[in-house]
């Protein structure tokens, strides 16, 4: 039996590299790989280094061919995200039985996670487009359309993987003039429709201006053909978050409508006789003190009295 060893780093660089590695309570921004498959088409090449381009501070891209079948087998792929610290990938390949295919997968704990393949039935590149593009970097509005989204398993699983590979970083607010890059998947006819959109602000002679969209590229129609997912378990198991992330319940604690803070104060019940009110003069029992003058009259009445009888 052979024992795994433990590498202990020897540099700083080597450590600081490790530490980026391991396990962190807030993920950074998930790294896309995109690979060409040993044979590769025009339209597959083209669509890969367009789509790179909408994830390119937080992707790599492979200009080398590589012989892989990830269906068949994962290590390659998982080999790659490893050495890459990527989350997700993109394979582009091209055959007789498989035109203009690509699969879109991620990963967890360094193994294959969800696996879709998909093939370009129609695609037209950014350039065929009049007007202006999106700068790079930009984080996109992600819109979905169509039922198939929310009846169908292996769509649900497909926007969900959709929203992972294409939203970018995380962030808590989105001003107005930066929002410019819209894009919508749509799902219909059993096709998905993948358009990508430039927001145009117009003038509406109001403060809020009048918000139209201009078709900016790349378009492609897609079609599912296979799919990998990952069971329920494994699939909820890579959704669970430490406790240490999970905001705490305030207790007695409420917001209204209007998102005023509302408390709940819980008190015992109190005795009126021993509560403490304001004192004054005036309320305080004074003793009633016996004048001496009416004290000696009343005596002086009782003996005349006794003497009478």
């Amino acid at each position: 039996m052979v024992l795994q060893r433990v590498v202990k780093p020897k540099t700083q660089q080597g450590k600081r590299f490790l530490e980026k590695r391991e396990p962190k309570l807030i993920e950074n921004d998930k790294q896309a790989m995109f690979i060409k498959g040993g044979n590769t088409s025009i339209v597959v090449s083209q669509a890969l280094r367009e789509l790179y381009v909408l994830k390119k501070h937080n992707a790599i891209s492979y200009k080398r061919k590589n012989i892989l079948r990830p269906f068949e087998d994962e290590t390659p792929l998982e080999f790659f995200a490893k050495k890459t610290d990527s989350s997700l990938f993109m394979f582009g390949s091209h055959n007789k039985k498989r035109p203009n295919n690509i699969v879109l997968g991620r990963f967890f704990d360094s193994h294959i996670l969800d696996m879709v393949e998909l093939g370009i039935e129609r695609f037209v590149s950014q350039a065929e487009f009049p007007g202006g593009k999106c700068s790079e970097g930009t984080k996109p509005c992600l819109m979905f359309a169509g039922e198939t989204f929310e009846q169908d398993v292996e769509y649900q699983r497909l926007k969900n993987l959709m929203i992972d590979f294409f939203r970018g970083p995380v962030v808590s607010q989105v001003r107005l003039a930066g929002l410019e890059h819209v894009i919508m998947v749509t799902a219909t006819g059993g096709k998905i429709l993948l358009r990508n959109y430039r927001v145009l602000l117009k003038k509406s002679g109001s403060r809020t201006p009048r918000i139209e969209l201009e078709e900016i590229g790349p378009s492609l129609d897609l079609v599912m053909r296979r799919t990998k997912l990952a069971s329920e378990d494994l699939y909820k198991r890579s959704l669970k978050q430490p406790k240490t992330i999970k905001p705490r319940k305030k207790k007695n604690v409420s917001h209204d409508a209007f998102g005023s803070k509302l408390g709940t104060i819980h008190m015992q019940k109190q005795s009126l006789d021993k509560l403490q009110t304001r004192k004054m003069k005036g309320l305080k029992a004074q003793k009633r003190k016996a004048r001496p003058e009416e004290g000696q009259s009343s005596a002086k009445r009782s003996k005349d009295d006794d003497t009478s009888g």
